[in-house]
């Protein structure tokens, strides 16, 4: 009898192991069943409508993209319609590949600002004032130039030559410009075989000034736009544009020491000039007779002031030496203007006339005073 309850025992306790197997197996399928399900990816209307923007999305971005290439391209096309060689000799020969052919031709680029007309350039490039060189628009022909404007400080000259309804240039704002903004430089690197060349970059700095010795003498030349974009000898003179087409600056000066640094001329230095000889046909420069440098060297000039324009020579017999001017004199303002920078003394000059009389408020030797000069005919 004892057997026969143990045998009970064991069979319903083996029952009960069986029914507890079956129940964990079918909880582990429908575990399984609901992990494939949820990893199925149903294709719902709304899912089609998502992929369906991302797509358009896409096509629009790169539609954009190009579309901003062919801008860019009809850009370039457009100013290099404006943009000139420039020789000091009538005759450049056959080929650019000579020693030092740059120098010896005086090879370089100028750009077309007027319909009648003028064109930009370094001064290094042409020549100075009542210079003749050579220029070659985009259509092949020569023209004989003469220099009737040039300044040294700035290293700019406008050329004039006898044609008219020609294309030129746009000019752009240099005093808006960014630091990171895309910029292309347009030029002759190293001759006419390479004429037109565009290279581009980003402005990586603003208002730089850059230290030169001339003649044995220190000079700065300030308020430059500094790029990347490349510069070679024969892109003096070209223009640097924004993405518009419009001109920012004139290329001038590669540092030859390290790659990626070069700097242009900033436009509005030259704008007042451009306007009178392209609307009138002269410009009767005004001329203060100081040679100053800004804040940004005053460092090397031991000057004690944050503002103003720190003179380091009057020049004799000008209307600043006759007014009372002196060397390590700050001038603060001019006409109730502050200044900051030199190319702020100079643009404002060049809005003047010969005769006018302007107000400097002058610092020396720590003391504030007002001097009146009448400007003289540089």
């Amino acid at each position: 009898m004892r057997d026969y309850i143990q045998k009970d025992r064991i069979q319903r306790l083996k029952g009960k192991l069986l029914t507890l197997t079956f129940i964990l197996l079918v909880f582990v399928i429908f575990l399984l069943c609901y992990y494939i399900y949820i990893k199925i990816d149903i294709w719902t209307p709304a899912q089609h409508e998502i992929s369906q923007m991302t797509i358009e999305q896409m096509s629009q971005t790169i539609g954009d993209i190009e579309e901003n290439d062919k801008t860019i391209t009809q850009v370039i096309r457009q100013i290099n319609e404006t943009v000139v060689g420039i020789s000091k000799v009538k005759e450049a020969g056959e080929s650019v590949f000579l020693e030092d052919g740059v120098s010896q031709l005086g090879l370089g680029t100028g750009l077309i600002v007027s319909g009648n007309g003028y064109i930009l350039t370094n001064e290094h490039v042409s020549g100075k004032k009542k210079s003749t060189c050579y220029v070659t628009t985009s259509t092949g022909r020569t023209y004989t130039g003469t220099v009737v404007w040039s300044n040294s400080d700035i290293d700019m000259a406008l050329i004039k030559i006898n044609e008219k309804n020609l294309q030129y240039a746009v000019l752009g704002d240099s005093d808006n410009v960014l630091v990171g903004q895309s910029v292309y430089a347009v030029g002759n690197p190293i001759g006419y075989e390479f004429q037109r060349t565009v290279t581009s970059g980003i402005i990586s700095a603003k208002d730089r000034t850059i230290k030169l010795e001339e003649n044995g003498e220190d000079i700065y030349m300030e308020d430059l736009i500094q790029t990347d974009a490349t510069i070679n000898p024969g892109n003096s003179g070209g223009p640097l544009i924004n993405n518009r087409g419009e001109v920012i600056g004139i290329n001038s000066i590669k540092i030859t020491s390290a790659e990626g640094i070069g700097f242009a001329v900033p436009i509005n230095s030259v704008k007042s000039v451009i306007e009178n000889f392209s609307t009138k046909g002269n410009f009767e420069e005004a001329r203060l007779g100081v040679f100053a440098y800004d804040t940004s060297v005053m460092q090397y000039m031991k000057a004690k002031s944050e503002t103003g324009v720190y003179i380091t020579k009057v020049v004799e017999g000008t209307s600043a030496q006759k007014a009372g001017v002196k060397k390590d004199d700050i001038i603060l303002s001019i006409d109730n203007q502050t200044l900051e920078r030199m190319c702020e003394l100079r643009r404002y000059i060049y809005t003047k006339s010969p005769g006018d009389e302007v107000v400097l408020k002058i610092l020396r030797n720590n003391r504030q005073m007002e001097i009146k000069a009448v400007l003289q005919k540089r």
